[in-house]
């Protein structure tokens, strides 16, 4: 087996996990908001909110309001509460809306994902873009569901804000991967060789 099969089979075996993952989310899908409710109330047991609510959230705010507005849509000062009609819609950005919940599946995935003898700076890249990307997927969905509230209405909006960003989360974590395995993960070539050589011995 050469080192470039050695490499591609354990890139398969993590797909595979990943699938596996995958099935399962669909499987719990109707139980998600029992799930959601479940890590809420740890995070608020433990006080873990408060960091969120005091850094993340106005930032986050903040990027949402300047992405919307290119779509003509206005918002009460401060806030992502939308204004139409001179209506304000008292939407607005909690820390429990902001996507913690899809990194902590991306740290779960970094457990199977990353388990090869990769190259620590290949893994650092992997890592920061995981953590880069899975934000930028929570601001794309946080504000797709505020433009779908103010053209749409508010039945679309919590369609796609209670089920569709659950789907999201899965692309984007497939896409991850396969980019990473694809493009950043790098083996150590001295024990990839090694390693080829015994599997080689061993057909």
């Amino acid at each position: 087996m050469t080192v470039k099969e050695v490499k591609k089979s354990r890139a398969k075996q993590t797909f595979s996990n990943l699938f596996i993952i995958l099935v399962v989310a669909l499987m719990v899908l109707p139980f998600w908001t029992t799930f959601n409710e479940l890590l809420t109330r740890i995070v608020l047991n433990f006080g873990l909110f408060k960091p969120l609510e005091r850094l993340i959230v106005p930032y986050e705010v903040g990027l949402v309001r300047t992405i919307i507005s290119f779509f003509g849509i206005e918002t009460a000062p401060g806030t992502v509460a939308i204004v139409k009609n001179g209506v304000n819609s008292g939407t607005y950005i909690a820390w429990n809306c902001i996507g913690w919940q899809s990194f902590v599946i991306l740290l779960i995935s970094f457990k199977a994902g990353l388990a090869g003898n990769f190259t620590r700076f290949s893994l650092l890249q992997v890592m920061v873009l995981g953590l880069l990307g899975t934000f930028l997927i929570n601001i794309f969905r946080i504000s797709l569901a505020l433009i779908l509230l103010f053209y749409f209405g508010r039945m679309p909006f919590i369609i796609f804000h209670d089920y569709t960003t659950v789907f999201l989360s899965i692309l984007w974590l497939f896409f991850f991967w396969w980019f990473s395995y694809k493009f950043v993960l790098e083996e150590r070539e001295g024990k990839l060789a090694k390693s080829a050589i015994i599997n080689y011995n061993l057909l």
